[in-house]
């Protein structure tokens, strides 16, 4: 580091929330480092109340919020420092989104190894999350695939952390708690085009779901069902599933193979900045979902897709989040292990009772856990639902389930996360103790803090 060290960027003082939309906080000092020399001031800076690193704000709840305290958002570093291309591997800065990697490595036939349901994300927050995407049962979560990455810590030293350390182990997933990643290192998965052979199929309720997904999904890569949790009786479940791989030069039509890593997503109206209230509730989603899977296909095969168009389609409508109101949604995502089926069945029949209004709610089958001490992933199955905020009696419904999952073995995921109570982490994390004594040794004065883990008492 340099001795002289100029001002950051930008010292404003705002109000930050999460995707979600439900926790607004109390004003926060917003810094945008240009530099690492920058960010290490930033740090330095944080004052009392501490500092969290940012990236682009998907997080849905708190984990990147810090009430009265600093928020160093990280997207101006956001270099890609090297690509190689016999290796299969990147370096880029932390601020560098998954959607800046793929304009860059399409064209040269590679892909990131792993993305969630939006490529606005930052190479950071993916680190920072332990981010899964549809491949996890194959593939599993970002921190598999990262060879290094560079993290400054509490005491102003930039540490260069490798797998299978306990820094590194507890970094990834660690919500910004062990320091603020500056850069990293991964490894890529090749492609020959840009284009996804998909496949759909509707399944008729959650028995018919589950033995597809535990049958069949070895076949593909990617794999997501979106399902219906307004449906009962014996529609209980029922889902259209969508499976897909990258598809293979050969099997390109002529026309597409003029072109065929190119990298073209498509960008509609945003939506409005106001949505009149009550319009995302229960009738309206039992339409659209009514919709959904009658206008699905019984079973299609081998539709081509773009990758913007099968792995981020919500990015396509700038601020989708505003649909749900002013009040925001919840995003609840929760695990359950292999062996727990008849637990996951229980709390997928309390959601339907309750009669969530949910437009989007996705189960995957998870592969094996990753080494990241409050990763989220798990081996077994996820569900995912988001629930616009409002009906009476919501928390203490989402209390319960949290008690279920936890009954279950399971956990919920922390970056989605706003309202779990802290009595039921360590349940969900085994390791979190391990995780609180490192965090100690290395930053014993809580530099590193945000509200999710003031809530949570990480």
């Amino acid at each position: 580091m340099s001795a002289e060290i100029a001002e950051p960027v930008t010292d404003d003082i705002v109000s930050v929330t999460g995707w979600g939309r439900t926790a607004p906080t109390a004003p926060a000092r917003l810094v945008r480092p240009r530099s690492y020399e920058e960010t290490a001031r930033a740090v330095r800076d944080c004052g009392t109340r501490g500092g969290i690193p940012r990236g682009l704000g998907r997080a849905y709840g708190d984990a990147a919020q810090n009430a009265g305290g600093s928020v160093i958002q990280m997207t101006a570093l956001d270099r890609v420092l090297s690509v190689d291309t016999e290796a299969g591997t990147v370096s880029c800065e932390a601020g560098t989104s998954l959607h800046r990697l793929m304009e860059v490595l399409l064209p040269l036939g590679w892909f990131v190894p792993v993305t969630p349901g939006t490529r606005h994300v930052t190479v950071g927050g993916a680190i920072g999350a332990d981010i899964h995407g549809r491949n996890h049962h194959v593939s599993g979560s970002f921190s598999r695939h990262v060879l290094s990455l560079d993290l400054l810590t509490a005491d102003g030293s930039v540490h260069r952390v490798v797998p299978g350390t306990p820094l590194f182990d507890a970094t990834a997933g660690g919500m910004g708690l062990t320091g603020v990643i500056l850069a990293a290192t991964f490894r890529l998965h090749p492609v020959e085009t840009s284009l996804m052979s998909v496949d759909t199929e509707r399944a008729t309720d959650l028995d018919d779901l589950m033995a597809r997904l535990t049958t069949s999904d070895h076949a593909y890569h990617y794999s997501a069902a979106w399902i219906d949790l307004l449906a009962r009786g014996s529609s209980l479940g029922r889902s259209v599933l969508t499976r897909g791989n990258h598809t293979p030069l050969a099997e390109l039509p002529a026309r597409a193979r003029r072109r065929p890593l190119a990298f073209r997503p498509t960008r509609l109206p945003g939506a409005p900045s106001y949505v009149p209230e009550g319009l995302l509730r229960r009738k309206t989603a039992g339409l659209f979902n009514e919709l959904r899977y009658r206008g699905a296909p019984r079973r299609r095969t081998g539709e081509l897709r773009r990758v913007p168009a099968f792995f981020h389609p919500l990015d396509g409508v700038p601020h989708w989040n505003r649909l749900y109101g002013r009040g925001g949604c919840v995003r609840y995502q929760f695990a359950v292990g292999h062996g727990q089926e008849e637990a996951l069945i229980r709390i997928v029949r309390r959601i339907v009772r309750r009669g969530c209004p949910s437009f989007l709610a996705v189960l995957k089958r998870l592969g094996a856990g990753d080494p990241g001490w409050l990763s989220f992933p798990m081996a077994g199955w996820t569900l995912a639902l988001d629930i616009p905020t409002g009906p009476t009696g919501l928390g203490s419904f989402l209390d319960e389930l949290d008690q279920d999952v936890a009954a279950a073995g399971g956990r919920v995921c922390l970056a989605k996360d706003s309202r779990l109570r802290p009595e039921l982490l360590a349940a969900m994390y085994p390791r979190l103790d391990e995780f609180r004594s490192l965090r100690a040794e290395l930053d014993p004065r809580a530099v590193f803090v945000s509200d999710l883990s003031r809530r949570l008492s990480i």
